[in-house]
C-alpha cells in the first residue's frame, strides 16, 4: 500500500507536531511534512510535489488570510488544500470552499474530529464541521472577486501577496529574482484581471475576500 503524504503548513511548532502526531496515528500509512511557513512550504514543494494533501493554517508571516490557499491552489492544482485555523467563522468558511479549498477544520476539533475529516478528504470528499455547512448569505462582490483572483496565475497571486505587503515593484524584482520590467507586467494584468485601475485598488480587492479572517490567530 502507497503511502499518504500529508504536508502541514504552519507557523505554531506545537501545534504542528501535535497535528503531526495525531495524523501518524489515525491516517493508514501517512507521512508527514512540516513547514513552518508558505515559504517554507513551496520550496519543499517545487522540489517535490507528490502529496496527497496539504493542510494550511490561514494567519502566518506572509500571508494575509486566504491568500495562501489561493497561491497553493493556483501553484499546485492537483493537491488538495485544507484550511486548519483556529477560526470558525461561517462566512470565512463558504470562501474558502468558493476558492476551492477541500475541507475545513477548526483548530478547536478534537483528534476524532480531526481524523475523521482528513480521511475524508483523502477519499476525494468536502468537509466541513456540522453547524457550518449550511450555505451563507451570499456575498456577491466577494464571490466576484474570488472568481477574478482565481484567474491569476501562481506568480500573479505571488505578486499581489507582495503589493498588500506594501512592497514596490523594485522590491518585489529582488525578492522574485525577474526584472522590474516583469513586474510590471504581472501588475498591470492583474490590474486588467480585477477589473481596477490603480494597485491601491487591487489591494482593497484582494483584501475584500478574507476580511473576516483579520482578527483570527
Amino acid at each position: 500500500m502507497a503511502a499518504t503524504r500529508i504536508l502541514i503548513v504552519d507557523d505554531h511548532p506545537l501545534f504542528r507536531e501535535a497535528l503531526k502526531q495525531a495524523i501518524s496515528g489515525g491516517v493508514a500509512q501517512a507521512t508527514v511534512a512540516l513547514a513552518g511557513s508558505l515559504d517554507a512550504a513551496t520550496a519543499l514543494l517545487d522540489k517535490d510535489d507528490n502529496f496527497d494533501l496539504i493542510l494550511l493554517d490561514l494567519r502566518m508571516p506572509g500571508v494575509q488570510g486566504l491568500s495562501g490557499l489561493i497561491y497553493l491552489r493556483a501553484q499546485y492544482p492537483n493537491i488538495p488544500v485544507v484550511i486548519v485555523t483556529a477560526s470558525d467563522d461561517q462566512g470565512l468558511v463558504q470562501k474558502a470552499l468558493n476558492l476551492n479549498a477541500s475541507g475545513f477544520i477548526p483548530k478547536t476539533s478534537g483528534i476524532e474530529t480531526i481524523i475523521a475529516a482528513v480521511n475524508a478528504v483523502l477519499k476525494g470528499d468536502i468537509w466541513v464541521p456540522e453547524g457550518l455547512a449550511e450555505a451563507t448569505a451570499a456575498d456577491k462582490e466577494a464571490d466576484e472577486i474570488a472568481r477574478r483572483i482565481a484567474t491569476l496565475t501562481a506568480q500573479q497571486i505571488r505578486v499581489l501577496m507582495m503589493l498588500r505587503e506594501g512592497l514596490l515593484n523594485k522590491q518585489i524584482a529582488y525578492e522574485l529574482n525577474v526584472s522590474e520590467a516583469t513586474i510590471k507586467a504581472h501588475v498591470s494584468a492583474i490590474l486588467q484581471k480585477l477589473n481596477v485601475s490603480s494597485r491601491t485598488q487591487a489591494v482593497i480587492a484582494a483584501s475584500r475576500i478574507d476580511g473576516v479572517a483579520a482578527a483570527e490567530h
